[in-house]
């Protein structure tokens, strides 16, 4: 059950984050930093992928803080953020390397940095969901 919980209460947690920064706090960053022909428009995104792939990253996460033994919202914080800085920067670094979507290496560092964030935050969630053992 705390696998299933930490996944839903995971990707909700991912979705809005992600919206808060990338979409309200980052969005001029974005416009100048990443190649803006490649992305869709907002009416023609397609919402169950996105909600797959919120739940996909939150299970992915729930595993490792699971397998990793998180216990505390700190341990969460902590594991979280450090797989989220790994998987920014290998995704980041793979699209500068073989796409132009990535403009420049600053996009990258903010990038990473949000996703920083967000895992952190995203990982206290899990963590917290779960509650005390019985």
């Amino acid at each position: 059950m705390k696998i299933l919980r930490g996944t839903v209460f995971g990707a909700i947690a991912f979705f809005f984050l992600g919206w808060l920064v990338w979409g309200i706090l980052l969005m001029d960053f974005s416009m100048n930093n990443y190649n803006q022909d490649v992305y869709l428009p907002e009416n023609e995104m397609i919402w169950w992928a996105m909600i797959v792939s919120n739940l996909a990253l939150a299970l992915l996460f729930t595993l490792i803080l699971n397998w990793a033994g998180a216990k505390t919202l700190v341990d969460g914080a902590k594991i979280a953020a450090i797989v989220g800085v790994l998987y920014a920067l290998s995704i980041d670094l793979g699209f500068y390397s073989m796409t132009n979507v990535i403009l420049n290496l600053s996009a990258i560092v903010v990038d990473i940095l949000a996703y920083l964030l967000i895992s952190a935050i995203t990982g206290l969630v899990i963590v917290l969901t779960w509650g005390k053992k019985e």
